[in-house]
């Protein structure tokens, strides 16, 4: 019994050291970023140090993302991000959420909405622009019907792999 307590003991103590090692791992310092990087999270510097690990890493590597960028592509990074400040905190909520529900997606579902997307993009502004409106001036119900005969279409046209034969 006492050399069950102890072994309890000295696990608690392990975990919670190699717990603070890894979070002072995961923390990083102002200065540990580079020039760059400072440059592009410069409206964080005040802030920098009281921002969680998570967020100071999240942060750090867009800014490294960013520093590859050519002109054009930092161009259009700064246009996204200021769209995205615009937004309101119920809108980024909703994106954010979304998100999550993508990414909880399965892979061939994932791809058949890029795909859809794509197609998307593809068409002249024109055309995207009357689909668009549409889209806004249907009802919940033909919205949904809209999207269960694209998912239908899609699965006639591309079959499963598992359907494929070999």
């Amino acid at each position: 019994m006492k050399t069950k307590f102890l072994q309890v003991i000295a696990a608690t103590l392990i975990l919670g050291i190699s717990g603070v090692a890894v979070s002072q791992e995961t923390d990083s310092s102002w200065d540990d970023l580079t020039e760059s990087e400072q440059r592009v999270l410069s409206p964080y510097a005040e802030q920098w140090e009281s921002l969680s690990p998570e967020r100071q890493q999240r942060l750090a590597d867009g800014a490294r993302r960013f520093a590859e960028m050519n002109a054009d592509e930092r161009a259009a990074a700064r246009d996204r991000f200021q769209s995205w400040r615009n937004l309101s905190d119920d809108d980024r909520a909703q994106i954010r959420d979304r998100y999550r529900q993508f990414q909880n997606l399965e892979p061939r579902e994932k791809e058949r909405i890029r795909d859809n997307f794509q197609r998307f993009r593809d068409l002249p502004p024109d055309r995207r622009q009357a689909l668009r409106e549409r889209f806004i001036n249907m009802t919940p119900d033909q919205r949904q019907k809209v999207r269960e005969r694209l998912r239908d279409r899609q699965q006639r046209v591309r079959p499963r792999a598992m359907d494929r034969p070999n």
